[in-house]
């Protein structure tokens, strides 16, 4: 049978690089957006040279009408990677609660409304698989980003006890917290900023989006097949 995996914000920078693994790798892909649809175009153009089916699918993850519109246009699934996510940068002090509302909407509860409305699919297989795209600052905190670390840290809980509520269904439930990685996000710094930010690191460089989707891509496959309820590390030694 087919294998279908739903990748969340595809056009981001994380996501498409995760639908270009697993394309090559031979997986169906649902590639999921909201605004960037030129960006989801082009994907699906560098993704035509593979003998795939590739199914768009715009929605709006900050809303309940959204996460229904993604669930009604899934039918047999395999994975989901949750990609999407934006960051904050400022104070707690300065920090709206709307800011906050919104970081918890997009990172914390539509992946796990996601999950609960999708796992009667995952369980009809005999392995499935959830990947989350946590943070670094999920696991050490970041001053600053107080907002950000924490939906990432309520990310990597909710694998954790899922993971183990799940276990015996077949449903392979891990994260994956990068680093600095060479994305979007990164230009709310500047040049002098990131070549601090890479002398900071020991490998002495930032990630490349490839290398966290090449992480990915083994979280989905049998090599993993024993690994479930954990958090991988992509940060080049930044902090252990």
């Amino acid at each position: 049978m087919k294998k279908f995996a739903l990748i969340t914000g595809a056009s981001g920078g994380i996501g498409k690089e995760t639908a270009k693994v697993l394309a090559a790798e031979g997986w169906n892909l649902y590639v999921h957006y909201y605004r960037n649809k030129d960006g989801i175009i082009q994907l699906i153009k560098e993704l035509s040279q593979y003998p795939i089916e590739i199914i768009p699918i715009q929605a709006n993850l900050m809303t309940k009408q959204g996460i229904s519109e993604l669930v009604n246009n899934i039918f047999h699934l395999d994975a989901i990677c949750y990609t999407s996510g934006t960051s904050h940068y400022g104070l707690l002090l300065d920090t709206e609660e709307q800011t906050m509302d919104e970081m918890y909407q997009i990172h914390v509860k539509a992946p796990m409304m996601l999950s609960k409305l999708l796992l009667p699919k995952l369980t009809q297989n005999k392995v499935s698989y959830i990947v989350v795209v946590s943070s670094i600052w999920g696991q050490t905190g970041a001053a600053c980003e107080v907002v950000y670390s924490a939906m990432k840290g309520a990310q990597i809980s909710f694998v954790k006890a899922l993971s183990k509520e799940m276990a015996r269904s077949g449903v392979l439930i891990n994260a994956v917290a990068p680093g600095a990685v060479d994305t979007n996000m990164l230009q709310l710094f500047t040049a002098e900023e990131i070549a601090d930010l890479k002398d900071e690191i020991p490998i002495g460089r930032i990630a490349s989006p490839k290398e966290v989707a090449g992480t990915i891509a083994y979280l989905l496959s049998e090599r993993a097949s024993y690994i479930t309820g954990q958090t991988i590390s992509i940060n080049g030694a930044w902090y252990t």
